[in-house]
């Protein structure tokens, strides 16, 4: 018996190289969606969200990232600047992908769904800063949202993770 998956996991996106990746390839995972930016007072959440992959990605965890240059231009460099920056920087090896606008008419249609009224948990609407994170269940059912402040070490997503991990 198959597992139907979500709206999430119906996307498609570009990866940092530019080449199609259809988001069913996570079924199966816990899922963390991070639009993140290189030169913002949130960067540092980089090292956190390595160490998070580090430390789960054998228990079912990826982290997807998608650089963003919506907040104050702080994402300005190409595909492969960013790719460099997050490697030399950070030791980044979760996936990342290409640049996204995260709101308005040119949102990328994952994050367009990610931010409407029809997702299930509570906290809607646009992204209002980068590293804001969306959890989502195995069958890529978003389960939680963490706005950028809250850190990707902190105890409330570490419950998060742990939680949806424990459900195969």
């Amino acid at each position: 018996m198959t597992t139907p998956q979500s709206p999430v996991l119906d996307f498609e996106v570009k990866d940092i190289a530019g080449n199609g990746v259809k988001l069913t390839k996570y079924l199966g995972k816990v899922v963390l969606i991070v639009n993140v930016a290189s030169k913002c007072g949130n960067t540092p959440q980089y090292a956190k969200l390595q160490a998070l992959h580090e430390k789960h990605t054998k228990s079912g965890l990826a982290i997807l990232g998608f650089p963003c240059n919506q907040f104050k231009e702080q994402e300005p460099g190409t595909e492969a600047e960013i790719k460099k920056f997050c490697e030399l920087n950070y030791g980044v090896t979760f996936d990342l992908f290409s640049k996204v606008d995260v709101n308005g008419p040119a949102a990328s249609p994952l994050f367009k769904y990610l931010t409407s009224d029809e997702i299930p948990i509570g906290d809607k609407g646009k992204v209002e800063w980068n590293f804001e994170k969306f959890l989502t269940d195995r069958n890529g059912n978003l389960i939680a949202r963490f706005r950028d402040e809250v850190e990707p070490d902190s105890g409330e997503v570490a419950k998060a993770i742990n939680d949806a991990l424990a459900h195969p």
